[in-house]
């Protein structure tokens, strides 16, 4: 499903501040898997996920998504194949349309008032089937505006949002870290529970040990722009997250 091949980004190429941020990446993720990716800051994480978006280009390499050579596409063209949660809650939503026209613009309506056609009535009880799911009383308020939700309601509003149009990947931004603990849980919960659903191909950055065990069947490791430690099966499932913290003593 997800492919990239001899992975190469530096910054500042030709200059004094020149700095490989990755140094030849090669895994797979097959399709259905959810892997965690882990490494602390400056392991190149966040350069492989937005490499896989399209936001940074590789210097050389190839990326393929669904068996397609996206390695040469915009972040627009690519936009189809991929959906992504930030970890900004703010960021993915706006703040002064309402739930209900939030939803329609991430399902590529370009219509911003009430629902009136026969049509959109059908639209509007999917918005509140996908949004009863969260089980957070979203669906009854489609005529709230984004603003007046707590950060972790808007979060999980964010999922729904990029799940409600099939793509070929998910990509998690540390989505839950500018959460509190409990509510991170909840829309981690919430998160897994969608996966699982619709067998989604999905590839999560987090700072969290836990996180990185607890949720996904794989978790890859990252240090100075490599890959090394890609942990699946009883590898991973042996492992604690306290076992996670020592694998940085690199």
């Amino acid at each position: 499903m997800i492919e990239l091949r001899n992975l190469n980004v530096i910054f500042n190429k030709g200059t004094e501040l020149a700095k490989r941020a990755l140094e030849n990446i090669n895994f797979e993720i097959s399709k259905g898997e959810f892997v965690t990716m882990i490494g602390g800051n400056g392991a190149g994480k966040s350069t492989v996920m937005n490499t896989l978006a399209g936001e940074i280009r590789s210097q050389s390499g190839k990326i393929f998504i669904d068996g397609k050579d996206v390695t040469n596409l915009s972040t627009l063209q690519r936009a189809p194949l991929i959906s992504r949660v930030f970890q900004d809650p703010t960021i993915g939503t706006f703040a002064e349309m309402t739930i209900e026209e939030n939803l329609n613009v991430a399902f590529g309506r370009n219509r911003f008032k009430n629902l009136e056609r026969d049509d959109n009535l059908s639209m509007r009880e999917k918005f509140k089937e996908s949004l009863s799911e969260l089980e957070l009383g979203l669906e009854n308020r489609l005529n709230d505006k984004i603003s007046a939700l707590s950060g972790g309601q808007r979060q999980a509003l964010s999922i729904v949002m990029a799940t409600l149009q099939p793509s070929k990947v998910l990509l998690l931004d540390e989505h839950v870290a500018a959460l509190d603990p409990k509510i991170g849980k909840t829309v981690m919960d919430i998160t897994n529970k969608i996966i699982k659903k619709h067998s989604l191909t999905t590839l999560m950055i987090t700072h969290s040990m836990d996180h990185a065990l607890r949720y996904g069947n794989r978790t890859i490791m990252m240090y100075h722009g490599k890959i090394v430690r890609d942990m699946v099966g009883e590898n991973r499932s042996a492992l604690s997250p306290k076992d996670l913290v020592k694998f940085f003593d690199l």
